[in-house]
């Protein structure tokens, strides 16, 4: 289990636990759980389906934007890694 610091640069600072072994995309989901945007609700409606739309969140590290289909330890992201958040 590690943790991962996300930075929106708009004030918001969020801490996320999650696997390494985990996609991209899983944490979308957790960091939009945790923040409240507009992802979280559609999935609490939706959760039965188990339906998630995960493109309104964009993940960077300088000029490297992270694709959701990749997991964290393919990335060789660590415990203590910053993220900056950004909304399409």
């Amino acid at each position: 289990m590690i943790e991962i610091k996300v930075n929106d640069r708009l004030g918001k600072k969020v801490r996320v636990k999650c696997n390494a072994t985990d996609k991209i995309e899983d944490l979308k989901k957790l960091i939009a759980l945790q923040t409240g945007t507009r992802q979280a609700v559609n999935f609490l409606l939706l959760f039965k389906n188990l339906f998630f739309r995960a493109d309104k969140i964009i993940l960077k590290k300088w000029n490297i934007i992270y694709k959701d289909n990749i997991s964290l330890q393919d990335y060789e992201i660590h415990d203590g890694f910053n993220f900056e958040l950004y909304y399409q």
